[in-house]
């Protein structure tokens, strides 16, 4: 027969093994990777609870490495909400080890979130490798998750990334409306008694980001036929809009420096493209993009598809999708 202290003992063991949302009395702990889809959380979440953000802002998902803190979140998830393996590839053992018992929404394979290839901007033609839509069947996708090789040609900047989906879809207004959906789904399944408030929640942050979607189209259609280029090629889901369209990435990975004969070749395809701007971006240095416009009519900027700059929370993902908006027609327009 188990002792008083015993029994104790093992109660506690039981209780300290439940999952966080019985703690919370109902409300799920949910954990997110970047500051532009905890801002689409938190608006779903609303009063109910805050998500807790991994990667903070100014910091890059590409060489990001886990907390204490963050490692302690993640083992109290009830929910997890991450772009995938293409963007955060640092959360794939981690959600296998310490939120195993969580739930994982991987943006790219939430339903009716469309998803583009890789594309090489590199100086071929762009009719060979334009805008490959791929509809959320993930099948050849699949094949190759978490195969990544970092290898990259000195000279041309070619890169192996995690599988063949570029994974900067939170971009595209259509994609967040499409995560937002999934969320209130998750949520309210996870915790049934505040579904009500979930659905409001969500249809209310829909009407925004529609809102803001046609306010974009609006904006980037006077400056449809100027040229950029950018630090890394991570703007294709803007470019859905309708608007301006980037002809070369400084680099094809952001955590390997280009080499000096592609460098050589961007300065030159600066006059022979009339590019206007060139962008750089806050989580990376600016000096190369000082660099590749030093002498020539180019103007240097910087996009910011992370929302750095932007408070955490509800209302993020808006910010950063009018600021990224604002900045790309100031430059091009010579503002």
């Amino acid at each position: 027969m188990l002792s008083f202290r015993a029994l104790s003992l093992a109660t506690l063991s039981v209780l300290a093994a439940q999952p966080a949302l019985a703690a919370k009395g109902g409300v799920p702990t949910v954990v997110v990777d970047i500051a532009p889809l905890q801002g689409l959380v938190a608006s779903v979440m609303g009063d109910l609870g805050e998500p807790h953000l991994l990667i903070p802002t100014g910091a890059s998902p590409h060489d990001y490495a886990l907390r204490p803190s963050d490692s302690q979140s993640l083992s109290g998830a009830d929910l997890v909400v991450w772009v995938g393996p293409g963007l955060s590839s640092f959360l794939v053992k981690p959600l296998e080890t310490l939120a195993s018992k969580a739930e994982s929404l991987e943006m790219e394979d939430v339903k009716g979130v469309t998803l583009l290839h890789y594309r090489d901007l590199d100086g071929e033609d762009e009719d060979d490798h334009d805008h490959d839509h791929e509809d959320h069947d993930h099948e050849d996708h699949a094949d190759n998750d978490h195969a990544e090789d970092h290898a990259q040609d000195e000279g041309h900047g070619h890169h192996h990334h995690v599988g063949d989906v570029d994974p900067h879809m939170w971009l595209a207004p259509d994609n967040g409306l499409a995560l937002i959906s999934a969320v209130e789904t998750a949520l309210s399944d996870l915790d049934p008694a505040h579904a009500a408030t979930y659905a409001a929640n969500a249809e209310s942050t829909r009407a925004r980001i529609s809102t803001l979607k046609s306010w974009m189209e609006g904006q980037l259609k006077p400056v449809a036929d100027k040229h950029f280029m950018v630090f890394h090629d991570a703007y294709q889901y803007l470019e859905t809009l309708g608007g301006p369209k980037a002809v070369g990435a400084l680099t094809l990975s952001p955590e390997v420096a280009p080499g000096a004969k592609h460098l050589s070749e961007i300065r030159e395809r600066l006059s022979t493209q009339d590019v206007s701007c060139v962008f750089a971006e806050p989580q990376f240095p600016t000096a190369l993009v000082d660099q590749v416009i030093e002498g020539t009519s180019a103007r240097g900027a910087v996009l910011d598809p992370l929302g750095a700059s932007i408070p955490v929370g509800a209302g993020h993902y808006e910010a950063t999708l009018r600021n990224l908006t604002e900045t790309l027609v100031d430059c091009l327009s010579g503002k």
